[in-house]
C-alpha cells in the first residue's frame, strides 16, 4: 500500500489550502486515516483522523475549528481542509493509515500508524 500526499504550497496568513491523500496498491478498508505534521526542528505531531468505522473524526485541540478532515467517494482518498492558516501551521504534512481501528487514546500517537505518505509541504507566509 502507498499513501500520496499533495495539495501543499506557500501561502499567506489567513489564507487556506486543501491537501489530498492518495491509496494505491493493495487496498483494503482502512480502519483509520489520519494526517500528522512536522515543523523544521520539532516532532511530528497529530493534526485530525477519520475513523472508518464509525464515521468520526478527531482534531488536536488547538486546531478545531480551522481545520477539517474529510473521505472522498472513494474509499481510497482523504482531505484534508485547511482555513485561517498561520505562519505556525508551516509543516511538511504527512497522511497516514492502518488496516484497524485503534482507541480514541491511541489514534494520535504516530506509532499507531502503519502506512504514511513522503510528506507535503506547506509554508505560510506572514
Amino acid at each position: 500500500v502507498q499513501l500520496q500526499a499533495s495539495g501543499g504550497g506557500l501561502v499567506q496568513a489567513g489564507g487556506s489550502l486543501r491537501l489530498s491523500c492518495q491509496a494505491s496498491g493493495r487496498t483494503f478498508n482502512f480502519g483509520l486515516m489520519g494526517w500528522f505534521r512536522q515543523a523544521p526542528g520539532k516532532e511530528r505531531e497529530f493534526v485530525a483522523a477519520f475513523d472508518r468505522g464509525g464515521g468520526h473524526t478527531y482534531y488536536a485541540d488547538v486546531l478545531k475549528g480551522r481545520f477539517a478532515i474529510a473521505r472522498g467517494n472513494a474509499k481510497t482518498m482523504m482531505y484534508l481542509e485547511m482555513n485561517s492558516l498561520e505562519p505556525e501551521d508551516t509543516a511538511v504534512y504527512f497522511c497516514a493509515a492502518r488496516g484497524n481501528r485503534v482507541p480514541i487514546s491511541a489514534l494520535q500517537s504516530a506509532s499507531q500508524y502503519t502506512y504514511w505518505g513522503q510528506g507535503t509541504q506547506v509554508t505560510v507566509s506572514s
